[in-house]
């Protein structure tokens, strides 16, 4: 059936380095080519702390993924997202690939608590 929304997941979604990625950009895009939605889920993005311990001061991504997921575990994001929100999604953040990125790490996490839904890295 396809993706109804688009989920942003990305900590700052206005910042300049985003170009037509900013938050009104995309709901604008989103609804008239696309007639999709738009919603930024800020709690499933780390934090700056965490995000400057990772990229600016190099903790690997070992550390990272843990500190990520003992994050997600502290906001119980099970609980606290509706899963249609996600299975009818797509998470978007600012990273190209799944291997080291935290929307795999936020699906796989959502996946273990609800049961299985498809995941599909685009």
């Amino acid at each position: 059936m396809g993706a109804r929304r688009v989920v942003d997941v990305r900590l700052n979604n206005v910042s300049q380095l985003s170009g037509f990625a900013k938050k009104d950009d995309l709901d604008y895009f989103l609804k008239e080519i696309c007639d999709m939605d738009y919603i930024h889920l800020p709690v499933l993005a780390p934090t700056q702390e965490l995000l400057d311990e990772y990229k600016k001061r190099g903790s690997g991504w070992a550390s990272y993924e843990a500190e990520f997921l003992n994050l997600m575990t502290r906001r119980a994001i099970e609980k606290n997202i509706p899963p249609e929100v996600i299975e009818d999604g797509c998470l978007l953040c600012s990273e190209d690939k799944p291997y080291h990125c935290h929307r795999r790490l936020v699906v796989e996490y959502l996946q273990h608590h609800w049961g299985q839904f498809i995941i599909c890295h685009l």
